[in-house]
Order: structure tokens, then sequence, then C-alpha cells
């Protein structure tokens, strides 16, 4: 993992800080914990804290869905994967109607999508809602290089070890 990511101790501390108006210590977060239905996991408030601070960077897949349903987040967002790292992307697709949207897209062209977005942005200022702020723009996936013909293989290979 990148050193510019956060990671499993600084999400968690990030969402106990305060989402919503409501943060959370070790102690009230374990609370919330143990208030939750049957079938998850007891969290002390020492675990949670050894999660917070980085000293328990591996915890199991139970105590983060518990971790995420007590806090109210997507339990996704505590993974520690880039694509992850974005909560609001990942509440909106917990919305099933805003998965089918996806869906819809999904394979439109660019200059389709650019339309769309525009469309989108002129309809949450119709209906009064802020607007979204930017993201960072999305890197196209790297084309794949392209294959040599043999006799050019051949002399990119003699060449690279004429060097050695």
């Amino acid at each position: 993992m990148s050193g510019d990511r956060p990671s499993i101790a600084g999400k968690l501390k990030d969402l106990m800080a305060g989402r919503r108006g409501r943060s959370h210590t070790s102690r009230s977060l374990s609370e919330s914990v143990e208030a939750l239905p049957e079938g998850h996991p007891s969290l002390s408030h020492a675990a949670i804290a050894k999660i917070a601070n980085g000293s328990q960077s591996n915890p199991t897949v139970g105590t983060l869905l518990a971790l995420c349903e007590a806090l109210g987040v997507p339990p996704a967002h505590l993974l520690p994967h880039e694509p992850y790292d974005d909560l609001e992307a990942l509440e909106a697709f917990e919305n099933p109607l805003a998965r089918h949207v996806l869906a819809l897209l999904n394979g439109l062209p660019e200059s389709e999508l650019a339309g769309v977005i525009k469309d989108l942005e002129r309809r949450r200022a119709h209906v009064g809602l802020e607007p979204v702020p930017p993201r960072a723009a999305v890197t196209p996936p790297s084309k794949r290089r392209r294959r040599r013909k043999p006799d050019d293989a051949a002399r990119y290979a003699a060449e690279s070890l004429e060097g050695l």
C-alpha cells in the first residue's frame, strides 16, 4: 500500500472523529457494536483502539463488518484498496437505483457520458442540491504495448545485451 493512501487505521480514525455530527471514542464505538443485533463479534474498546492506532493492522472480516455497521458506512470502505477510499461513491453504490444507473451507463462512449454528466449537473441544480465537487481526473487504462515483429524483437534484444 502506498504511503499517501489511508490505512484501515486512518479510515477508522476519520470515521470515529465524526461523520454526520456523531463522533466516537473507542469506548462508545465498542458500545455501538455491542448494541448491534446478534451475530456480530464482540469488540472491546481496547481492540478498537488497537485498530485505530495501527497496532492491529489485520482485523478479521467480521470485525470490519461490525465496525462499519456500527458506524453506518459501507463495509468496503475499510478495505485497504484504493478503489474503496471514496466513501461518497460507496454510499451511492449502496442504493439499488444508483447501481441500475451505473449499469445503464456502462459501455456508453465518452462523448455520451460527458453529456449525461452535464445533464445530471443541471438536474441537481434545478432540484436545489449542492453541486458535486469535481473528482480527480481519471487516468485512462494504459495502452497495450505494441507487439514487435520477430526481426524487431531480435534487434531490440541484441541492443539491450550489448552493454552487458
